[in-house]
């Protein structure tokens, strides 16, 4: 078997192409329906014929070869450098037949640089719903490349494409012997000289690029750069004027190609049901007003939907519990399996159905396209605080999960709107953060109506994650004061058709984030709850031993079965805990924490909730298990922090106490991976460390002004 040829899969944003890499790899990547969800190569491996396999490299989505922000250049960097380990042998490139025109320009540009192409043709059905039919023949025949309907979405034409690239491959296909356009004419005498001071150019179009971005190319050296800027000098080259007259000519052929191969309906006839639809959406009033009503439902369906599997679990591993404890030795080994291993599995298995609906709702709204026009809704807002409608995106992602979310930056140019877009994202409130809302939710916020149809916890839920969109816009409005870096940001971003969800990418994706969840989040938040269980359990031998004299004598002193013995079991329970290594460390923090309401279990769940936020209800879950009476372990997580008190018999989840917490959830970093994207993004340490001051002074700040004014 020959070893695996590069073939690069490009394409305008939006186009279908991940959807083809979907198909050809057979890998579960996740695909959105809005430009810049592609925010690095991705790579694959497919098998094309018997014997022939590819790695498939799957580049960010552009709409030219003329790069604008840092994603657009990782495909820029893919196709002109020819000395790159990523250098393709074949470029598939995706069009969008229903916008072929746009598509083209493209196309032409990745024609003439002389490598094998061909050209997918997708949304061939929305094409002929506008009244577009296309020849294909007569398309392949001007443009000299193979054409190939595809929908990969629907799996079809995906044999067909791997035909011809295996034509292509065995050189049945040449690349067209004439150029698009006269690239040559443009500068000649600037193209001669790059070609030779860079022999491996291969094209005039390619020179061409080479002397427009000499600067910024890697692969060009020192030596080299001199030679081409002496010729840019010496012929007075002018960039701007080049590229203009380029597009010019390329529509000029493009327009000619259409009206050979492309019959379209009188475009005064067509009123397409999108543009009907966002009359209404994207209304100046109404548009705000169904969003409010769309994120409401959002949040409130969270609680609906959700109710009967998460109390079917919580049930189930209460009673799994009670029954282990009645049945099991009463020894070390059951109580650390009952209260360390299952105690901390519980923890994250009760939160999955959530989660799951979460990702579900939010990809729906991702294939039908009201995503997209969410960021032109809070554009004007984003421009007050000095940003634009692409930071929204990212602003978005970072309801799943703060990590791609940054790294979706990469689509912002503006260099300052980027970083500020950066900083303020980890407000956003992630799915890491539901768990703890909808436990103290469902605690501390009664289940009642408001103006008889309004459910009072799916406001409050919608209501903190508006707090963390609203919050993030006000951070962002004071960086932009300290961040000097001027540059000029234009949002211009193409609004994808509606469309009906993909309920099979609905529940894909629904799978896989819970799995994800139970991969990453569980295994992180059994280890810690074990962790747990052990420091729980130990304690310093001069502080334990004390505890255990005491109760042994004053058990001896009544009947077993008494209710003295049970109160007192429940005494000693709870002063082993104290008295423990984790109990140490509680107290020794809690003074810092208790003028927000919390005491030291929280404060525990508080540090443990670094390596990842949602291992807090596993930390409160293995913490009240160890410090229960054994007789009571079939409780649920839920009826035994209601029943959880202060030493005076105050309870300790109040209305003030809870709200308190979840803001400090809210708006506290605690989560090292988002430090670690965010050193990477920034390439220096100095950013995740200001993130991480001025989100934990943040939410401490807010969390001790809300507790007292509602304690």
């Amino acid at each position: 078997m020959q070893a695996p040829i590069n073939i690069a899969l490009v394409g305008n944003p939006n186009s279908g192409k991940s959807s083809l890499f979907n198909a050809l790899t057979g890998l579960n990547q996740k695909v959105g329906n809005f430009p810049g969800v592609t925010v690095d190569k991705k790579t694959g491996t497919a098998q094309i014929v018997p014997g022939v396999t590819a790695n498939i490299i799957d580049l960010p989505g552009t709409y030219s070869l003329y790069p604008k922000s840092a994603d657009e250049y990782v495909t820029y960097d893919v196709l002109i450098n020819q000395n790159s380990s990523d250098t393709p042998r074949l470029v598939i490139i995706v069009a969008d037949a229903s916008n072929l025109k746009r598509n083209l320009l493209f196309c032409s540009q990745i024609i003439d640089l002389k490598i094998p192409v061909i050209i997918g043709l997708t949304m061939m059905d929305i094409a002929r719903k506008k009244g577009v039919e296309i020849d294909l023949d007569g398309l392949e025949r001007e443009l000299g490349v193979p054409v190939v309907a595809i929908n990969p979405r629907k799996n079809k034409g995906v044999t067909e494409i791997k035909k011809v690239i295996d034509l292509a491959i065995r050189s049945q296909y040449r690349t067209p012997p004439r150029d698009f356009i006269n690239n040559s004419a443009l500068a000649k005498e600037v193209i001669e000289e790059v070609k030779k001071a860079a022999p491996a150019c291969k094209s005039d179009y390619g020179a061409l690029h080479i002397a427009v971005n000499v600067d910024e190319l890697s692969f060009i050296n020192s030596g080299e750069k001199r030679a081409i800027k002496n010729a840019l000098q010496t012929y007075q080259f002018n960039k701007t004027k080049i590229q203009a007259e380029e597009i010019m000519q390329r529509y000029a052929r493009i327009k000619h190609i259409m009206k050979a191969t492309v019959v379209e309906n009188d475009p005064l006839q067509k009123q397409l049901r999108s543009e009907k639809i966002d009359d209404l959406l994207l209304h100046r009033f109404w548009g705000y007003a169904i969003l409010l009503v769309v994120m409401f439902l959002l949040f409130q369906s969270i609680f609906w939907l959700a109710s009967y599997p998460m109390d079917w679990i919580e049930g189930s591993f209460g009673a799994l519990s009670g029954w282990l404890s009645s049945t099991l030795p009463d020894n070390k080994v059951t109580d650390f399996f009952i209260n360390g291993i299952l105690a901390g599995i519980s923890g994250f298995a009760v939160f999955i159905p959530q989660i799951m609906i979460l990702f579900g709702l939010i990809t729906i709204l991702e294939d039908t396209g009201y995503m997209a026009r969410i960021s032109f809704l809070t554009d004007r807002l984003m421009r007050q605080v000095g940003l634009n409608g692409k930071s929204v995106m990212p602003l978005i992602s970072g309801v799943a999960c703060a990590v791609p979310a940054i790294m979706a930056t990469r689509t912002i140019e503006n260099k300052k709107e980027r970083l500020i877009t950066i900083m303020v994202t980890p407000l956003m409130s992630c799915s890491a953060r539901l768990p703890i809302y909808t436990m103290m939710i469902a605690l501390v916020i009664p289940d009642k109506r408001v103006f008889g149809i309004l459910g009072l916890q799916g406001l409050i839920m919608m209501g903190l994650y508006l707090l963390g969109f609203f919050m993030a816009i006000f951070i962002a409005a004071v960086m932009k004061l300290f961040v000097r870096i001027k540059e000029k940001s234009y949002f211009i971003m193409e609004l994808p058709v509606y469309r009906s969800p993909r309920w099979a990418n609905v529940g894909t994706t629904m799978v896989e984030k819970a799995k994800i969840f139970v991969r990453d989040a569980g295994k992180v938040i059994v280890v810690i709850s074990v962790i747990l269980w052990f420091l729980a359990s130990y304690g310093p031998a001069s502080r334990m031993q004390p505890v255990h004299q005491k109760y042994e004598q004053l058990l001896s002193k009544v009947a077993p079965d008494s209710k003295e013995a049970s109160i007192l079991n429940k005494e000693f329970q709870s002063a082993r805990l104290s008295n423990s290594y984790a109990g140490v460390l509680g107290h020794a923090i809690e003074p810092a924490i208790r003028p927000l309401g919390f005491d030291w279990k929280i404060g525990i769940a508080l540090i443990t909730s670094f390596a990842a936020r949602e291992v807090f209800v596993g930390t409160m879950a293995t913490l009240y298990s160890v410090g229960e009476d054994p007789e009571n372990n079939n409780a649920t997580l839920r009826e035994k922090l209601s029943s959880a008190t202060w030493p005076d018999g105050a309870p300790v989840y109040t209305l003030a106490s809870g709200l308190s917490l979840m803001l400090f959830y809210a708006f506290a970093m605690q989560c090292m991976s988002t430090m670690a994207i965010v050193k990477r993004e920034t390439k220096s340490w100095k950013y995740p460390v200001i993130q991480l001051v001025y989100m934990t002074a943040l939410a401490y700040v807010c969390s001790f002004i809300i507790f007292n004014i509602f304690k």
